[in-house]
């Protein structure tokens, strides 16, 4: 089951499947998808994603759906898109993405992660990738963004073995980019932060760290926008901005 909430500017993304430890079949990764696709279209400055189940991030895909996706290429077909569209649409979105992992973090719920902008890990904090120990793959694009996160060596170690990974390794790896006792104050109080910033300003700089064309003429038009006033106004009198 997906949640989504909102606390002023900040959207946050629950996973919420307790019974399944957050594991998502093909309907679920449908239901993030078309979640997504409604915070790409809402005005929140920041996306939070966390898990409502104590204990655990997300199991990743629902192994208990894999026999079915055995008997047939359409099941696996439609599985795999549903999976992609969940986790491009993640990457995708035009505002910053936190995430707060703690407990497990498994398969699947790794490339969600690595969707995101922001990674924090709390003490409980695990994360393998297992498929070599199922029989299946990973995803090109997921192998992918995970190579470009940790590098060849590590992507492989994870991939190849199966092994699960600490917090303070996951940190060291740059699998994840913060490392703290409980993930998910710590993201929220992040979140926070961000969204205090002026808002067309911080998409503007994702889509420079996406290496997006046009940066050059979005870089001088902000000089004529009404964010770069209010920040100069609050600089001269000595007081925190608010953007509208």
């Amino acid at each position: 089951m997906i949640e989504v909430t909102r606390d002023a500017h900040v959207a946050t993304l629950w996973l919420a499947r307790g019974a399944a430890r957050n594991a998502l079949s093909t309907a679920h990764w449908r239901g993030l998808a078309a979640a997504i696709t409604d915070l790409a279209r809402s005005d929140a400055r920041v996306v939070l994603l966390a898990s409502r189940e104590p204990g655990v991030f997300s199991a990743g895909a629902d192994i208990a759906e894999f026999a079915e996706l055995h008997r047939g290429p359409a099941r696996v077909t439609a599985f795999r898109e549903a999976l992609s569209a969940a986790i491009e649409g993640i990457a995708a979105l035009p505002m910053p993405v936190v995430v707060a992992v703690d407990g497990g973090c498994f398969g699947a719920a790794v490339a969600l992660i690595l969707a995101c902008d922001i990674g924090i890990a709390g003490d409980t904090a695990r994360f393998a990738i297992p498929p070599a120990r199922l029989g299946i793959l990973y995803p090109p694009a997921d192998v992918a963004r995970l190579t470009a996160a940790v590098g060849r060596g590590h992507a492989a170690r994870l991939l190849f073995t199966g092994d699960a990974i600490t917090a303070d390794e996951a940190l060291g790896i740059g699998l994840i980019h913060y490392r703290t006792p409980a993930a998910l104050p710590f993201a929220q109080t992040l979140a926070a932060r961000i969204a205090a910033n002026a808002s067309q300003a911080v998409r503007g700089l994702k889509r420079m760290l996406n290496a997006e064309p046009g940066g050059e003429a979005r870089f001088d038009a902000a000089f004529a926008g009404p964010e770069l006033r209010e920040g100069l106004a609050a600089f001269q009198s000595r007081r925190p901005p608010e953007f509208p």
